[in-house]
């Protein structure tokens, strides 16, 4: 006798997928991420040369100010930069122009030492789009008024170095002041965003509403060179003042130190453009990626199986799901239901009233001359406790039923 051994080896069911499937459904998002990995590498790649940042005198990218500040050393101006306040204030005197590129960075530590250092050097200070905090703090008596867009704009004030220059790249904030000697420029909506005032000393302050017209790509657009070289350039020296954050003044307001200025910036405030503009299109992206994910929605098709399969493999199918789930529950109303549908077809119940304990109720007792309670706990009752008695429910459902089907 030979003893044949049978192998059975498991095949893919409708709950698993196969490779393929899984590769036709992660694809798309594969590739996606894919793409956005090179996008980045190439930017990276692409500003790996920029040494320097917005505005810097060193940088030669479109937004640096390089070109600006080797006009102005052609002229004789000596550039000097500086990225901590003490550098800077050391470094202002009245032969000198302090350009502050970002005013609205600063403390207001430093913007009062800033301040209390500008006025005593008697020189000239260019603040480059100082919001409406940074003016109480830089140019007492100052409103900075909501920004507008950047365009080219005819000077329509007296200023020698505005009629000089002619048509330049203004906007941003708009200034206006009470009681000062102002001279505004460049007015967008009536107000200007050039605005001069002038000290009580030898010394003035420029507020610009908006710093482009310094920038690499757009110094030779309009008269943007000839304003930047006169505003920058009326003194022998200039100090280009790069706020950073490694500057140790500024852990002065961090260490909460009350300089009873009153700082009202919110958290937005200080998140800087880029990251808001980052979550905006992070979202958009989220957005796009539900609208792919759910493409395939739409009315559910019902499709003839390719084979037949057997009820007793259904059910056996159902229950290990019922089990795996610890769905007692589902398991005991799914028994009781199908047990309650088909005594009341034996008892002539309507299939509207079969599970209305209140009809079903009486007719199977009258049947069998059972008490009602009983049969309440067996057709009503709450879930099983454990296998063990949801095993007992299924048999005594099976009795109750056999009972009723030979009474």
């Amino acid at each position: 006798m030979t003893a044949v051994t049978t192998v059975t080896t498991a095949s893919p069911t409708s709950a698993s997928s196969s490779p393929r499937q899984v590769w036709a459904r992660t694809r798309g998002l594969l590739f996606a991420l894919l793409l956005l990995v090179a996008a980045g590498i190439v930017l990276a790649t692409a500003r790996s040369g920029d040494p320097h940042g917005r505005l810097d005198p060193r940088s030669a990218d479109q937004h640096g100010s390089r070109a600006v500040a080797e006009l102005l050393k052609d002229r004789g101006v000596s550039v000097r930069v500086t990225t901590t306040l003490d550098d800077t204030t050391a470094a202002t005197g009245p032969d000198t122009t302090l350009l502050v590129t970002a005013p609205n960075l600063l403390t207001p530590h430093q913007q009062n030492e800033l301040r209390a250092a500008t006025t005593d050097s008697a020189g000239r200070t260019v603040l480059l789009a100082p919001d409406p905090l940074s003016v109480n703090a830089l140019a007492p008596g100052v409103r900075a008024n909501s920004s507008g867009p950047v365009a080219a704009r005819a000077p329509q004030c007296s200023l020698p170095a505005a009629r000089t220059a002619g048509d330049a790249d203004t906007g941003g904030f708009r200034y206006t002041a009470d009681g000062l000697d102002t001279i505004g420029c460049y007015p967008s909506g009536n107000l200007p965003t050039l605005l001069l005032v002038q000290e009580r000393g030898a010394g003035d302050t420029v507020l610009l509403g908006s710093p482009d017209l310094l920038y690499n790509n757009r110094l030779a657009s309009h008269g943007n060179a000839s304003l930047a070289l006169q505003l920058l350039g009326s003194r022998p020296h200039l100090v280009w003042y790069l706020p950073s954050l490694a500057d140790p003044s500024a852990a002065q307001d961090r260490d909460g130190a009350d300089d009873g200025t009153g700082d009202d910036r919110s958290f937005v405030d200080l998140i800087p453009s880029g990251w808001l503009w980052g979550t905006l299109q992070l979202a958009v992206a989220a957005v796009l990626a539900a609208i792919w994910r759910a493409r395939r929605l739409g009315p559910l098709v019902t499709e003839r199986l390719p084979v037949a399969i057997r009820a007793s493999e259904s059910t056996e199918g159902r229950a290990r799901l019922y089990r795996k789930a610890n769905a007692r529950d589902r398991a005991a109303s799914s028994l009781r239901s199908a047990t309650r549908t088909r005594i009341a077809r034996l008892i002539g119940v309507s299939p509207r009233d079969a599970h209305s304990p209140s009809v079903l109720l009486p007719a199977v007792s009258a049947r069998l001359s059972t008490a009602e309670g009983d049969l309440d706990t067996l057709l009503f009752g709450p879930e099983p406790a454990d296998d063990a008695t949801l095993v007992r429910l299924a048999d005594q459902l099976d009795t109750l039923e056999r009972e009723v089907r030979t009474s």
